[in-house]
C-alpha cells in the first residue's frame, strides 16, 4: 500500500486526473453492463457512443486547449449550429429557401467543408484577438460570439430541414467497418460493427491535438500560460500570441467539429448543439482540465466525453429518461470531479510548503 501511495504523490497532477479519469470510466462500463444488462456488451454500444458524440470529442479538445491556457470559451456549440446552417443551405439551396428551382445537386462538398473551415477561422481570429490583445474577459467576448452565432444562424434560416444533396448524403452514409467485432442479432444474422467517419476525423484530432500539447513549444507554451502568466513571461514566452493561438485552434476544431456534427444529423436547424458548449466544458473537466488552468490531457478529455456520454446512457437504460435526471446526474458528476481537482491542489500545496 505504501508503494502505491508513493506512485500516486510521484505523479504529476495531469497523469493523477487523467488516471482518475480512465479508471472511472471502465467502473462506470463494467457497473453498466452488470446491472444495465448486456447490451453494454455489444461493441457496436460502445461504438455508437463514438457515432454520436464524434463532433462533441472535436469540440472538447478544442475547449480543453484554450482551459489549459488558462482561457474559456462558450461560443463552440453556437459556432457548431451555425456551421451545419450555413453548409446545409449552401449543399441544398432549394429546401434551404436561399434560391428557388435550383438543382439540390449543385452544390460542392468539399466547398462546405472550406465554409465550416472558414467560420471557425473567423471567429477565432476576432476572439482571440480580443481576449489576447485587448485584454477583454474570454467569458464576455465568447458569450457575445455565442449570441451572435445563434442569431446569424436565424438569419440564415429558420425552417429546420433535411440536405438532399446527393454527394452529402452518400459520405453521411459511409460506414467503416470494424472487423472481428460483429454480433449475431436475433434473426441468427451475422450483423457488422461500424463507426461513422466522424468518428475517424475525431481519433484523428485527438491524436493530434495530443501530439501537439505534448511534444511542441506551442503545447508547452499552453502549460505555461495557464500555469502562471508571470513566469511564463520571464521564461520569454509571448504570452498573447499564446492565448491568441488558442482561441485560433479552439475556434478551427470548433468548425471541423461543426462539420461532423452535420455529417451526424444531415440537416440544417436552429436548435441544433443546443447546451454543446456546456458539454464539451463538462468533459474537459471530467477529463482532468482545471478551470484555473495549467493542467489537462486530451486523452483525459477523450475519456471525459465518453464517462459523459456513458453515464446519460445509463439513466436513460434506468429507466429515467426524463431530461432532468441527466441533467441532475451530470451535474453530480461535476461536483464530483471539481472536489477531487480540489484534493489534487491542496495536495500540490502541500507538497511545495514542505
Amino acid at each position: 500500500m505504501s508503494k502505491l501511495s508513493n506512485k500516486f504523490k510521484d505523479m504529476t497532477d495531469t497523469n493523477l486526473l487523467l488516471t482518475i479519469t480512465i479508471v472511472v470510466f471502465f467502473l462506470m462500463y463494467i457497473g453498466a453492463i452488470v446491472f444495465q444488462g448486456k447490451g453494454f456488451l455489444k461493441p457496436q454500444t460502445f461504438f455508437n457512443i463514438l457515432n454520436a458524440n464524434a463532433a462533441l470529442i472535436i469540440l472538447s479538445c478544442g475547449m480543453s486547449t484554450v482551459m489549459i491556457a488558462g482561457g474559456i470559451d462558450i461560443s463552440v456549440g453556437g459556432m457548431t449550429a451555425l456551421v451545419t446552417m450555413c453548409c446545409a443551405v449552401y449543399l441544398d439551396p432549394t429546401r434551404g429557401g436561399a434560391v428557388a428551382n435550383m438543382d439540390p445537386n449543385s452544390g460542392s462538398v468539399a466547398v462546405s467543408m472550406l465554409i465550416a473551415v472558414l467560420i471557425g477561422l473567423a471567429y477565432g481570429l476576432v476572439q482571440g484577438f480580443l481576449v489576447a490583445y485587448l485584454d477583454i474577459q474570454p467569458f464576455i467576448v465568447s458569450l457575445a460570439g455565442m449570441f451572435f452565432a445563434r442569431g446569424m444562424t436565424t438569419i440564415v434560416n429558420t425552417n429546420p430541414f433535411n440536405v438532399a444533396n446527393e454527394k452529402f448524403v452518400a459520405l453521411k452514409e459511409t460506414r467503416i467497418i470494424v472487423p472481428g467485432m460483429g454480433t449475431v442479432n436475433k434473426l441468427g444474422k451475422y450483423v457488422d460493427a461500424y463507426v461513422e467517419i466522424g468518428v475517424v476525423v475525431a481519433l484523428i484530432v485527438v491524436i493530434v491535438m495530443f501530439c501537439l500539447l505534448r511534444w511542441t513549444k506551442l503545447g508547452r507554451s499552453f502549460y505555461a500560460v495557464g500555469g502562471n502568466k508571470q513566469s511564463a513571461l520571464m521564461l520569454g514566452i509571448n504570452v498573447k500570441h499564446t492565448k491568441f493561438m488558442s482561441h485560433i485552434i479552439c475556434s478551427l476544431l470548433a468548425g471541423i467539429g461543426g462539420y461532423v456534427y452535420f455529417l451526424h444529423v444531415g440537416s440544417g436547424a436552429v436548435t441544433h448543439a443546443q447546451g454543446a458548449e456546456m458539454n464539451a466544458i463538462a468533459s474537459s473537466i471530467i477529463g482532468g482540465t482545471m478551470l484555473t488552468g495549467g493542467v489537462g490531457n486530451i486523452i483525459g478529455t477523450f475519456f471525459g466525453v465518453l464517462s459523459l456520454s456513458t453515464i446519460q446512457n445509463i439513466v436513460a437504460s434506468a429507466g429515467l429518461d426524463q431530461a432532468w435526471w441527466t441533467g441532475i446526474t451530470i451535474a453530480a458528476m461535476l461536483c464530483i470531479f471539481l472536489v477531487v481537482q480540489s484534493v489534487v491542489m491542496a495536495r500540490k500545496k502541500s507538497a511545495v510548503k514542505k
